[in-house]
């Protein structure tokens, strides 16, 4: 007995070391972030979770996810476009629930069927499929879209609802589908690589019973390594009742967060990434 006992405590551990829920960004996942620095802590919600998006065995992205409003407070991403299928599944983040749970994301089904969970253990967790259903005016907008993957893996873990918020369909077919297509893909010109971190400010009200929050706003900001020594940046914000984007320096955004927050100066990427 007390063998089984250690050899459980042991794999939970091994579980826990190689987990996709991590304890901040800049031991893992760095390689998503500008010079590995992730955003600093003005942004981080009450219960956090720090998520490694990893599927078909490896990371594909990083979401900083608020526990309590189940939805994505960032998610942080290498600009990689290319065509390809869009993906139909849509996928949970196990280890939300503890770490014994399986490190890569699954289909609800998939956990309610062969890992003894119940659809209540999941739905306490995060959001769940049935949060959007019947949604009028919103629907489910990705903060990394799919469309800026080059491969079919990395499109599809951008379906995990840890990567989705409440938002105006109005606005995530319109302005901010344009900006994610055209003007990313104008301001990407010259660039070696562009990192990327779309977010999203928690706003007062609340979908699928009180369960998932809306965000007041959506905003996103990219840095651009041209060579080793010059880069370039821009930023955009949206009100999520409007179909419109608002064109940013990456210093007016990180003022404006820090505004819409009410805490300390918001810092989105390193230092070294130009502000104007």
């Amino acid at each position: 007995m007390l063998l089984l006992l250690l050899l459980q405590v042991s794999a939970s551990c091994f579980w826990l070391g190689r987990s996709e829920v991590v304890t901040s960004f800049e031991h893992s996942c760095s390689q998503f972030f500008f010079r590995g620095t992730p955003p600093n802590e003005a942004l981080k919600p009450e219960n956090p979770a720090w998520i490694c998006q990893r599927h078909q065995n490896r990371y594909h992205f990083a979401t900083l996810y608020d526990k309590n409003r189940r939805i994505p407070v960032y998610s942080a991403y290498l600009y990689q476009p290319a065509s390809g299928t869009r993906p139909k599944t849509w996928l949970v983040e196990p280890q939300l629930m503890g770490p014994t749970y399986p490190k890569t994301m699954e289909k609800e089904q998939t956990l309610l069927n062969n890992f003894g969970v119940s659809l209540d253990q999941l739905r306490e967790s995060q959001a769940v499929l049935q949060d959007y259903k019947n949604l009028t005016g919103l629907n489910r907008g990705h903060l990394n879209p799919s469309g800026q993957h080059s491969d079919s893996s990395s499109r599809t873990a951008t379906f995990t609802l840890t990567n989705i918020v409440p938002q105006n369909e109005k606005l995530n077919g319109g302005a901010w589908n344009n900006y994610e297509q055209q003007t990313m893909m104008r301001k990407t010109q010259g660039c070696n690589t562009t990192y990327v971190i779309v977010g999203a400010v928690p706003g007062n009200n609340y979908i699928a019973k009180g369960r998932v929050n809306i965000p007041s706003y959506l905003w996103s900001t990219a840095c651009c390594e041209v060579d080793t020594h010059h880069w370039k940046s821009w930023a955009v914000i949206a009100e999520n009742d409007k179909n419109e984007v608002q064109l940013l320096t990456l210093g007016e955004l990180e003022d404006m967060l820090t505004q819409l927050y009410g805490r300390k100066q918001v810092s989105l990427f390193n230092s070294n990434c130009p502000r104007e």
